[in-house]
């Protein structure tokens, strides 16, 4: 097999062929808000779904542990390196994986604020394991000597006061039998432990000075009150090395020795290979995620197997996933960028039960090295899930609600299972749990053996557990534990917990198409009043007035109403859908409060007296509030009259630097430079974007460049300018002026 890893400098490393390829402790979920009394005694919820919050800030983690994954049930959250990291032009987001001390001030934050965001953490019931980089310091490459806590250091003397390290301390040549120190056999052990990881420089782990320091950094975080450790570069350590290591390590304040899964990509053989790294703890199962992405690229019904037998490790040894850093950036796995299909792949792994589960939510790139949205000196900002520059996985609805479905089915057998021979499917865990994925274009209708008692169920894919009362779509278990249910395209529905109270019709609608990314909007940033386009208009905050009108003819009983992407539509569940007036029928109209400068998708629906629900036919609607709100102008069916532009910017940027675009119109930012959309540069220079536009629209528009500190370039001249026409699609190639 063939795999590549990512270095640490954002290089890809030598191929892998040649270098290598709990349940809730009342078993319920507990509404948003109401832990507070069966969580004061700051006792771990007995989940074991790890949120994996790449590089979120403390404050940040500490928010989502109260605020989300407490009362959703995670287990745990993984957090970015705590220690002290270099900090080089641009900040990509590998500096925090080139250590430079080991005290606990980094790009995320403050010793004090680490230290309270654990607190927080724990009064919410969630565990806290960090990401642990051990293995190297800073690249010998790097001319740098500037880290955010302010430490001395010096690379090219293999320098580190602040620890301290010297140069002693480090692998040289021999062992590493390369001059250079370089890695040229990755199926050697020798060299992949002994040599350096892509100029990483790496520590003399055989030295029990080294050993002790690691193991003494290691034992400041469990005395914050961390609870394990996910071990960067693992691979690259010797086993009795790391085994020397976790000996030394303190029990958790909470009790038991603290968690230890480690990152061994795949690839070699016999002491290369990721079983022998079972006895130091559990393994980050790459092959795991990279099947995943497979089947739900091709056929789900396969998924009737999946485990061990497909090249797993143990199920008590894998630390499983979708995707992470490395992979999302690589491609070699689902992404956000993948819509529906990566949301399913995460309800399949919470529902599957192998291994420890992670869910992943980290923040949108243009490039591979990009920085997580951060200051001018690099230390990452508050994350903001609203403006889509960061990817709140762990917060979909149909994804935490189903950490507290797989908490509340641990231990049972998979059973129940149906497919349809293609990319439907469903299952049961034991009398627990039962839940249907429709990974096709078509929706899935049919009278099912669910496994679970006779009564009614709340999906938790579309709505949320309240007490006994759910507050979306339904569905009746009969006597012989059968329900017929509507599995949309591109879709879940999950069940298992009886409720007394409806709050939709069942069975379930979703959007039938999965959200788009290509119209997010960027990273907000202060605009710049230097150059600005002509109109100028100044940013806004807090909320607009959209307007909605939809024509569309009905019969008696019929109503319009208004779904979408967002909290304000609805969250896709029909039952929180916004209703529309008919005053000015056919057009039936409604005036929304939304979000300013935010990318959305919608769509309209009709329910009739019954409470039936027919969703509008076609691709989502997409739109975007700009700074003041707008007027949206559909018919049913018609995806509102839009028109596909391509936009085409050929534009030569540096180190750092991204391509944007924005415009007149709200779809554009409405002239808000932090409402601007991202261009791809996959095909660099020339960097691209296709986005739907309103039908017969004129508009004006600009490119702009971002820098990582958030500084904006517009274009000069003047504005240019378009117009969509009646339907088709339309190409803009354009070069930088």
């Amino acid at each position: 097999m063939t795999t590549v890893r990512r270095d640490r400098t954002g290089r890809r490393a030598a191929p892998a062929a040649a270098a290598a390829a709990g349940a809730l402790l009342l078993g319920v979920l507990l509404p948003l808000g109401a832990q507070g009394t069966a969580q004061a005694a700051a006792a771990p919820n007995g989940g074991d779904v790890i949120a994996n919050l790449f590089q979120w800030n403390w404050n940040s983690v500490a928010a989502e542990c109260t605020n989300v994954l407490g009362p959703k049930g995670y287990g745990a959250v993984q957090v970015a390196p705590p220690q002290e990291s270099i900090s080089v032009p641009g900040h990509p987001w590998w500096e925090v994986y080139q250590p430079v001390s080991y005290a606990l001030n980094s790009r995320m934050g403050t010793d004090a604020q680490f230290r309270a965001m654990v607190t927080a953490c724990h009064e919410a019931g969630v565990k806290v394991y960090a990401d642990a980089v051990i293995n190297h310091m800073a690249g010998s490459n790097q001319s740098a000597t500037t880290g955010y806590g302010g430490s001395a250091f010096s690379p090219a003397a293999y320098s580190y006061a602040a620890v301290p390290y010297a140069k002693s301390d480090f692998h040289g040549s021999p062992p590493c039998p390369n001059a250079d120190l370089g890695i040229t056999d990755w199926n050697n052990a020798t060299q992949v432990q002994s040599c350096q990881l892509l100029n990483l420089e790496d520590l003399d782990t055989g030295s029990d000075s080294v050993r002790g320091k690691i193991a003494g950094y290691l034992n400041t975080l469990l005395g914050a009150g961390v609870d394990g450790f996910r071990v960067d570069a693992a691979k690259h350590v010797a086993q009795a090395d790391m085994g020397n290591i976790v000996s030394r390590l303190n029990d958790t304040k909470w009790g038991g020795r603290p968690y230890v899964y480690q990152e061994v990509i795949p690839g070699g053989s016999g002491q290369l290979a990721p079983a022998a790294f079972e006895g130091n703890g559990s393994v980050l199962e790459f092959t795991y995620a990279a099947k995943l992405g497979e089947q739900f690229n091709g056929n789900i019904a396969n998924l009737r197997t999946f485990g061990q037998s497909w090249g797993f490790e143990p199920s008590d040894k894998s630390a499983v996933m979708v995707t992470n850093h490395d992979l999302e950036r690589d491609r070699t796995t689902l992404t956000y960028n993948d819509g529906a299909k990566y949301e399913l792949a995460h309800i399949f792994e919470l529902a599957w039960g192998y291994g420890t589960p992670q869910v992943y939510a980290g923040f949108r790139f243009n490039n591979k090295a990009d920085s997580p949205p951060a200051d001018g000196n690099g230390f990452v900002t508050d994350v903001n899930c609203a403006n889509n520059t960061w990817t709140c996985t762990d917060r979909d609805r149909g994804i935490a609600n189903m950490v507290g479905w797989h908490n509340a089915t641990r231990g049972e057998t998979v059973a129940n299972w149906w497919d349809n021979g293609n990319n439907a499917i469903a299952f049961s865990r034991g009398s627990k749990g039962w839940v249907a994925v429709n990974n096709s274009g078509s929706a899935v209708t049919r009278s099912f053996g669910t496994g679970l008692a006779a009564g009614t169920y709340c999906d938790v894919i579309h709505g949320d557990l309240s007490g006994t009362a759910c507050t979306g779509p339904t569905v009746a278990v009969d006597g012989s534990g059968r329900a017929t249910v509507t599995v949309n395209p591109g879709d879940a529905v999950a069940l298992y917990a009886a409720t007394t109270g409806t709050a939709g019709p069942s069975p379930s609608p979703s959007p039938s198409a999965s959200p788009s990314t290509s119209a997010s909007p960027s990273p907000s940033a202060s605009p710049s009043t230097s150059v600005s386009p002509s109109p100028s208009a100044s940013p806004s905050s807090g909320t607009v007035t959209e307007l909605f009108n939809e024509t569309k003819t009905t019969v008696t009983g019929q109503n319009v109403y208004l779904v979408g992407s967002i909290p304000q539509l609805g969250d896709w569940a029909p039952a929180a859908a916004v209703p529309l007036s008919p005053a000015g029928y056919p057009v039936w109209s409604g005036s929304v409060q939304l979000p300013a400068n935010t990318a959305f998708e919608y769509k309209y629906i009709v329910k009739d007296a019954a409470g039936n629900v027919t969703w509008e036919s076609g691709a989502n609607h997409t739109a975007n509030t700009g700074a003041n709100g707008g007027t949206l102008n559909d018919s049913w069916g018609s995806v509102g009259g839009q028109v596909t532009v391509n936009f085409a910017e050929t534009k030569t940027t540096v180190y750092g630097q991204n391509v944007y675009l924005v415009g007149s119109i709200a779809q554009l930012g409405s002239w808000n430079a932090g409402a601007a959309l991202p261009l791809s540069s996959a095909s660099y220079p020339v960097w691209k974007l296709a986005l739907n536009l309103p039908a017969n629209t004129a508009f004006e528009y600009k490119y702009i460049v971002k820098d990582a500190a958030g500084n904006v370039t517009w274009e000069s001249g003047a504005n240019r300018t378009g117009s969509t026409g009646a339907s088709g699609g339309m190409t803009l190639s354009d070069t930088w002026k």
